[in-house]
């Protein structure tokens, strides 16, 4: 009839079984998806960051070992080669022709070269080697090889006066390792021209490039001193690679085709590279990603089966509601059974309790990995402990006076005044007076180091002596002269005076090569912060001006390719109270 809703069959609609299994799916999966992004974003960067630092650290360490080691070459090689007493002995056996002395004299250096090689075991084969001569190997801790030369091994740097070859195979008759090798001029009377080898011990680089230092493989590559010549140390690393890892330039860490490469550059001039497969750095990213997709695989069956479960469930008590309709239509009297459902909310309290699970494991994560940085961070400052090294150098003093040692006394109460100002706890503030007092005895050393070949001259004004200069302002300008600015017969000169009213002037300056304006250009760029060499004390120097100084400071440098560099620095008379130390 019209007007009157005809009673039949409700709509078809949409089976509550297919409507529960879609909400639950999408309830169950979109939470892991958001968590399981920011989960990844998160521990990749963590990851990431802990596996790069890792490589960095062990990197660092390895390089660290390869410049001690070089250090231990060439303290030995100055031992036989500037110590005077042993270059006298090989002088006198040089020009000796009586044969009874000459073997007197060998046996005396023998001894000498047996004792300074058990007193270091980082040092292998040793030799002095006449090359003119017929047989070129005058003595020698070890057999050598048949047709000894030197000429043949790869350059790696010029180090302190010395030339370093490597990595190459030793030079010792029944040996097959891998050293490195130093060779140093001994100058002895005569026209005699005479060398003293060194190789470091020959197990050395196995101690060095251990692999399981990085818990994972990763292959060396290292680059010498110029650039030219880059060794693969272990494993294959394609040429490409090769060939890109020693560029000037590079970054501490890239990624270039499918390789990761973590560089280290040394303060003796060369690089040492540590080369890994993407797919090796990121294996334990892969392997977090591979969890991730099985608990995500896994949540999915879980659903579905959560799902069947839950409208097994729920279909029973639809069944009873429909029994209780129909009773209730046959008898009004009877009391309805009310069924309550409480696997909703089970699961969603299971899934909560999930993702709060991966909550504070992120936050564990991210814990660790902060202690574990702070730890690596205490364990390298426990290795440095100034106050350690001021209390064995006092006793060593105190050795030297008691033995009448009165030049190494006076050399180790250098040391300590220059240590105990570079590495003090006192005020980065310091007075001129304090500054030049501290070049002076820096200088001392240095003078005694190269044998008082070059002169030191100090004159300041009186009245500019108290006023406030940040601590070690001068000495890395000093330093440069040193060793980039001297030549035969070499001076430095330092040079503080008042300039105008409220100023003060201070000059270096050396007579040495000399540089052109372009090298002077450079320096004085912004860019020099990032370089190393000679720029890396002016670099110093010129970030401590502009952060006391800013504009009201003034720098200059005179040179020319004639000879000779002088270096002025105009600032303002301050206090230490000026300071906002």
């Amino acid at each position: 009839m019209p007007g009157k809703k005809q009673a039949g069959h409700p709509p078809k609609g949409k089976s509550l079984r297919t409507t529960l299994v879609i909400y639950l799916l999408i309830g169950t999966l979109l939470p892991l998806l958001i968590v399981g992004f920011i989960s990844y974003t998160s521990i990749y960067s963590i990851l990431s960051g802990k596996i790069g630092s890792g490589i960095s650290a062990s990197l660092r360490q390895e390089a660290l070992s390869l410049e001690n080691a070089i250090d231990n070459l060439d303290f030995a090689s100055k031992q036989f080669a500037l110590d005077g007493q042993i270059v006298e002995e090989m002088s006198s056996f040089l020009q000796e022709k009586q044969i009874y002395r000459k073997s007197q004299m060998m046996n005396s250096i023998n001894q000498k070269i047996n004792l300074v090689n058990f007193t270091n075991p980082y040092i292998g084969l040793t030799a002095y080697i006449m090359p003119d001569s017929d047989d070129p190997v005058l003595f020698t801790n070890m057999s050598t090889r048949r047709g000894f030369d030197l000429s043949s091994l790869p350059s790696f740097m010029r180090y302190n006066g010395a030339d370093y070859y490597g990595p190459h195979g030793t030079m010792y008759a029944v040996g097959d390792n891998v050293v490195f090798s130093e060779r140093r001029i001994v100058r002895v009377s005569g026209q005699h021209e005479l060398y003293i080898y060194l190789e470091t011990n020959y197990s050395l680089l196995r101690k060095i490039f251990n692999q399981e230092a990085y818990g994972m493989k990763v292959n060396h590559l290292l680059v010498n001193q110029s650039g030219t010549l880059t060794h693969v140390i272990d494993g294959e690393v394609p040429e490409r690679i090769v060939q890109q890892a020693g560029r000037s330039g590079g970054s501490a860490h890239e990624v270039l085709n499918g390789y990761h490469l973590f560089r280290y550059e040394s303060p003796q001039g060369w690089k040492l590279v540590a080369v890994v497969k993407r797919s090796v750095f990121n294996s334990e990213i892969y392997t977090w990603i591979y969890k991730m997709i099985l608990l995500a695989l896994f949540t999915l069956l879980f659903a579905g089966f959560l799902a069947w479960l839950i409208w097994r469930r729920v279909y029973g008590p639809l069944r009873k509601v429909n029994l209780e309709i129909i009773r209730m239509a046959e008898n009004v009297t009877t009391p309805v059974a009310f069924t309550n459902v409480e696997e909703f909310d089970s699961v969603l309290s299971n899934f909560q309790q999930m993702k709060d699970q991966v909550n504070e494991l992120i936050l564990a994560v991210a814990r660790n990995e902060k202690q574990k940085s702070q730890f690596e961070i205490e364990k390298l400052l426990s290795q440095i402990n100034p106050h350690f090294l001021h209390n064995t150098l006092n006793t060593v003093q105190w050795l030297a006076r008691l033995n009448g040692q009165k030049e190494i006394d006076k050399l180790v109460t250098l040391l300590v005044k220059v240590l105990h100002y570079n590495l003090g706890k006192q005020s980065i503030i310091v007075t001129i007076g304090e500054e030049i007092e501290a070049i002076r005895n820096y200088m001392e050393l240095q003078r005694i180091r190269y044998d008082y070949e070059f002169e030191f001259n100090v004159e300041a004004d009186p009245e500019v002596l108290s006023a406030a200069v940040p601590r070690f302002l001068l000495q890395p300008l000093v330093e440069n002269s040193i060793y980039h600015g001297l030549s035969d017969n070499g001076k430095v000169d330092v040079i503080i005076t008042a300039h105008g009213t409220n100023e003060v002037q201070l000059i270096v300056k050396d007579n040495g090569a000399g540089m052109d304006q372009a090298k002077i250009e450079e320096l004085l760029a912004e860019e020099t912060v990032r370089r190393r060499g000679l720029g890396i004390g002016f670099a110093y120097v010129m970030r401590m001006l502009r952060v006391y100084y800013g504009e009201q400071m003034s720098l200059d440098i005179l040179s020319g390719e004639s000879g000779g560099t002088t270096v002025s620095i105009i600032i303002p008379i301050m206090s230490k109270e000026d300071f906002n130390d």
